[in-house]
C-alpha cells in the first residue's frame, strides 16, 4: 500500500514537471514574439481590418459609381465621358452605405444629408503637395475652386449616395486561409488577365529596395524612411491578382526585356514617382556609375531660373535602355500667346498632344501617360493656362467645365497615340488610371489630414471588372493604347501616403497624395513590367 502511494506521487510529480516545462517553452515563445503572427505562415500573416470587415467576415460591398472627393478619387475620373464626339449618357447605381455622411447628385456637387453643426474651414497657405518641391509650384489663388464634373446638368434633381470609406468600390473581404485561385502559368493568362482584381498580401521580401540607399534616383521627400515616420508595414505589402499570377520583378530581366529600347512616362508629379520608383527597382536602389544622364538628347535641361529641368533620362549601357520622364501636368499642348511677355498666358491646347510627344514619340518603344490632379480651376488661373480647342480660344461653355475639359483632353491624347501605332507597330502604349487622393475633414490647404499608418488592406479583395476611372477606361476602349488600371488597388492603401512626416519633421501641410518610395508605385510599375 505504501509503494502504491509512492509510485503514483511520482506520477504526479513527472506531470506536474513536464507541464511546468511546457509552460516556460511557451511563454518564452510569446515573449520573443508576442504576435499572432508567429504560428501563421508568411504567406497567411494578416494584419487588423478596418471595422467594417471586423463585423462581418464576408461583407461585399458593390459600387459601380465611384466615391466623392473625400474618398481620394479626382471627380473627374468618374465624371460622365465627353469625347470629341457624343458618348452614352450613364446612369450610376450606388449601394449605400449606412450612415454615410455624403449624398452627390449627378453634377458633382456635394452634399451631406446628416445634420451637423457646420465648422468653419481652417485655410493654410501655402502649396498644394501635388506641387510641394517642384519647378511647376504654384499657390492656389483665393476663390471659389471649380471642380470637374462632366456629367450633363440636366439631369441634376437626380440624386445617389455614396460609400465614403477607402477602398470601399466593389471589395469582398476574405480571410486567410479561404482558396484563392492562382493559374499555373502566367503566360498562358496573360491576355486574359485581370490585373487590377486581386488582393493584398504581406511578403517576407519585400521592399524591393531601400529607401535609405536610393538617393540618386528618389527625391528625399518620398523617401518616408528618411523622415520621423516609424511605422513601415506599408512596405511589406505586395499585389496578388485574382486567376493569374504576375511575374516577379527583377532589374536584370527588366533591362534584358528592354534592351535597345526606350520606356518613357509622360504626365504629373505622380508619373514623376512611378518614374522614381522604376529606376530605383531597377537598380536595386544602388547608385549605378554606369548609368548614363542622357537628357540632352530628349532636350531635357534645366532652364535659367529654373528649379530643376522639365524631366529626366537615363540610359543603361549594358543593354542600351533608356527609362525618361517629362513632365506633363495636363496633357496638353501648351503654347505662350506672347513669346516677348514673362507674364503671358497659355493657349491649353485640349485636343493637341505636348509638343515633346509630337517629338519624341518615334523613339519610344514603351510609353505611360497619365493626368488627373491639376484639372481644377485654381491650377489653371495660376499657371494662365487659357482653353483652346480646334486652334482658337474655347467658347463653348461646356467644353470650358473642368470635368468636361479634362475629359476632352483624355479622348484626344488617347486617340491621337491611338492613331501613330500603325507608323511605330512596336510601340506598346498605356494610359495608367487616376492615382486616388485620401484627404478627410478637408483638402490639402483646409487641415485636410490621412492619419492612419497601419495597413488596413489585408483581406480584402478588389473584385471589380471595371474601372474606377470611368473616363480613362472609356477614352481607351476601341483603341490599342491600354489601360494601366491602378485606381482600386491604390484606393484601400490609404496609410502608404506621405502624410504629416517630412524630412525636417516640421508641421504643416499633410500630403494625401503622394506615395511613400517605396510602396504603392511599386506595384504599379509591377503590373507594367507583366504587360510590356
Amino acid at each position: 500500500m505504501k509503494g502504491s502511494f509512492h509510485g503514483l506521487r511520482g506520477k504526479q510529480l513527472s506531470v506536474l514537471l513536464i507541464t511546468i516545462v511546457f509552460m516556460s517553452i511557451l511563454v518564452w515563445s510569446w515573449e520573443k514574439n508576442p504576435f499572432r503572427t508567429t504560428f501563421l505562415h508568411p504567406q497567411n500573416i494578416w494584419l487588423p481590418l478596418s471595422s467594417d470587415i471586423q463585423t462581418k467576415a464576408h461583407l461585399e460591398t458593390t459600387v459601380t459609381s465611384q466615391p466623392p472627393e473625400s474618398s481620394g478619387i479626382d471627380k473627374s475620373s468618374i465624371a460622365e465621358e465627353v469625347t470629341i464626339k457624343d458618348l452614352d449618357k450613364r446612369q450610376f447605381q450606388v449601394a449605400p452605405s449606412k450612415g454615410s455622411p455624403w449624398m452627390a447628385d449627378v453634377g458633382g456637387n456635394l452634399t451631406s444629408h446628416v445634420e451637423e453643426k457646420e465648422e468653419p474651414k481652417k485655410v493654410i497657405k501655402g502649396v498644394e503637395p501635388e506641387e510641394n518641391d517642384t519647378a511647376e509650384s504654384v499657390t492656389e489663388s483665393g476663390g471659389k475652386q471649380e471642380h470637374d464634373s462632366g456629367v450633363d446638368n440636366s439631369k441634376q434633381e437626380e440624386r445617389i449616395n455614396f460609400q465614403v470609406p477607402p477602398g470601399s468600390e466593389h471589395i469582398n473581404a476574405t480571410l486567410p486561409g479561404e482558396n484563392y485561385e492562382k493559374a499555373p502559368n502566367p503566360e498562358e493568362n496573360q491576355a486574359a488577365c485581370n490585373f487590377a482584381k486581386g488582393k493584398w498580401v504581406v511578403d517576407d521580401e519585400r521592399p524591393l529596395y531601400s529607401g535609405f540607399s536610393c538617393k540618386r534616383w528618389l527625391s528625399s521627400m518620398w523617401a518616408c524612411r528618411m523622415t520621423q515616420r516609424m511605422n513601415f508595414d506599408y512596405e511589406t505589402l505586395k499585389w496578388q491578382p485574382k486567376n493569374c499570377q504576375m511575374e516577379e520583378f527583377e532589374g536584370s530581366k527588366f533591362l534584358k526585356r528592354m534592351q535597345d529600347k526606350t520606356l518613357a512616362f509622360v504626365g504629373d508629379s505622380l508619373g514623376r514617382q512611378q518614374f522614381q520608383s522604376l529606376m530605383c527597382m531597377i537598380t536595386g536602389g544602388k547608385d549605378r556609375p554606369d548609368v548614363l544622364d542622357v537628357g540632352r538628347e530628349y532636350g531635357l535641361v534645366k532652364a535659367k531660373h529654373a528649379v530643376r529641368p522639365d524631366g529626366w533620362a537615363y540610359r543603361f549601357p549594358s543593354t542600351n535602355t533608356t527609362v525618361l520622364y517629362y513632365w506633363s501636368a495636363s496633357l496638353c499642348g501648351l503654347e505662350p500667346l506672347n513669346k516677348t511677355n514673362p507674364a503671358t498666358e497659355y493657349a491649353m491646347h485640349l485636343d493637341r498632344p505636348p509638343a515633346f510627344l509630337q517629338r519624341f514619340i518615334h523613339r519610344f518603344d514603351v510609353l505611360v501617360l497619365n493626368t488627373g490632379h491639376h484639372w481644377n480651376r485654381g491650377k489653371l488661373n495660376a499657371n494662365r493656362w487659357v482653353m483652346y480647342v480646334g486652334g482658337a480660344r474655347n467658347t463653348n461653355k461646356k467644353i470650358a467645365e473642368i470635368g468636361r475639359a479634362k475629359n476632352l483632353t483624355i479622348h484626344s491624347i488617347v486617340s491621337w497615340v491611338n492613331s501613330q501605332l500603325p507608323k511605330y507597330p512596336r510601340l506598346k502604349a498605356f494610359y495608367r488610371s487616376i492615382s486616388p487622393r485620401h484627404f478627410v475633414n478637408g483638402d490639402w490647404n483646409t487641415g485636410g489630414s490621412c492619419n492612419n499608418e497601419m495597413p488596413m488592406s489585408i483581406g480584402k479583395e478588389v473584385l471589380q471588372d471595371k474601372s474606377s476611372d470611368v473616363a480613362a477606361e472609356s477614352a481607351v476602349r476601341g483603341t490599342k493604347v491600354r489601360l494601366l488600371d491602378i485606381t482600386a488597388l491604390s484606393q484601400v492603401r490609404d496609410e502608404g501616403h506621405i502624410s504629416r512626416f517630412s524630412i525636417k519633421g516640421t508641421t504643416g501641410m499633410q500630403d494625401c497624395l503622394h506615395w511613400c518610395l517605396p510602396g504603392v508605385p511599386d506595384t504599379w510599375n509591377e503590373l507594367l513590367f507583366a504587360q510590356i
